[in-house]
């Protein structure tokens, strides 16, 4: 008899040191009784042709890429574990199994819609490629999410941050101007990684920005980032200069590109010396530029393009946070809610 995909299979361990229990599905499509397991070398091919689309035709950045096949290695466990062969032959239900497994071992909410944004996106490869004739990814919701607002930095905080690297120094001459570059532009910390000295317009006050899905665009500079761009361009570039990182617009101080990891680290530095908040981080810069802007009357739509959103729906979460923010100045400055406060305080 030909068991059931959705039927118990030998427990596997998942990655992190996970252990699947046994499966509990019910109706799903039959699945071969012999043969490879889709975790062998016919999954591996499949997961290689769909990197290298992503790579080139999606022309995603290496990062992203990286991001959706790390996404899919838990589906690849759960499939050998319920010994399902055919992968075009998976429901909904089969998916729902597999979503409700994930919260089973600990993925919060947002790590399991991340999983089932990668597992869409692969089963639509697949489809288009002709290796599946059905694809019911659609057909399921992701866990519905606790709406978080990101954390915000004040204007007189980022200036307090901004005032902490020693322009008099290689290395704060080089953070000063990094750091204003991205609070003056918006940008994310991946972006500016990859900033080339081609892509700085002094005299415009503009850079050119390729982001997300190699989308183009136009970030702006204010005067504080120009000069601090001209300080670090003239001491401090030209001597870590080293041939192979003529292209790199910030430098360690070994001459190679400054990577990720280090701006985020140095922003925290900055950050707590500034006496910011603990959950303060890189990305924090581009959340306060998209606030502040907002805060000092800019439309919505204008910050949609300054911060290179391709949907008004990703921007809009900074008008809640702007009146998060301003019920919170209220609460504190205005007279007669500082009076309810201590009235509420006051009741026993």
């Amino acid at each position: 008899m030909t068991p059931r995909a959705g039927g118990p299979g030998p427990r596997r361990a998942f990655p992190h040191g996970r252990t699947a229990g046994r499966a509990t599905g019910r109706g799903h499509p039959a699945a071969p009784p012999s043969g490879s397991a889709p975790g062998d070398a016919r999954w591996h091919a499949l997961l290689g042709r769909f990197e290298e689309h992503l790579r080139t035709r999606r022309q995603l950045a290496p990062l992203t890429v990286r991001n959706y096949v790390t996404d899919l290695a838990p589906y690849a466990e759960f499939i050998r574990e319920r010994g399902l062969h055919d992968m075009g032959r998976a429901d909904r239900l089969f998916f729902r199994d597999y979503l409700a497994r994930l919260l089973q071992l600990g993925y919060v909410k947002a790590s399991v819609s991340r999983k089932l944004t990668a597992l869409r996106t692969f089963y639509r490869y697949l489809l288009d490629s002709g290796v599946i004739a059905h694809d019911q990814t659609d057909l399921v919701t992701a866990p519905r999410l606790e709406r978080r607002l990101p954390v915000i930095a004040t204007q007189l905080e980022i200036e307090r941050m901004l005032e902490r690297p020693d322009p008099e120094k290689p290395i704060g001459a080089r953070d000063r101007a990094l750091l204003e570059v991205i609070y003056s532009g918006g940008l994310r910390v991946s972006e500016a990684n990859s900033l080339d000295l081609g892509d700085i317009d002094l005299a415009a006050q503009e850079i050119r920005i390729l982001g997300k899905g190699r989308k183009e665009r136009v970030a702006l500079l204010g005067s504080p980032a120009v000069r601090a761009l001209q300080v670090y361009l003239r001491t401090v570039r030209p001597t870590w200069l080293r041939r192979g990182s003529e292209t790199a617009l910030f430098l360690n101080r070994y001459g190679g590109r400054l990577s990720v990891r280090s701006i985020e680290g140095l922003a925290k530095r900055y950050a707590l010396e500034a006496g910011l908040d603990p959950g303060f981080h890189a990305h924090t810069l581009r959340h306060s530029f998209a606030t502040h802007l907002l805060d000092g009357g800019a439309d919505l739509r204008v910050v949609q393009d300054l911060m290179g959103h391709s949907s008004p729906a990703t921007t809009q979460i900074y008008t809640h946070v702007s009146a998060a923010q301003a019920r919170r100045v209220y609460i504190s400055a205005h007279p007669r809610a500082a009076r309810e406060r201590e009235a509420a305080a006051d009741r026993p």
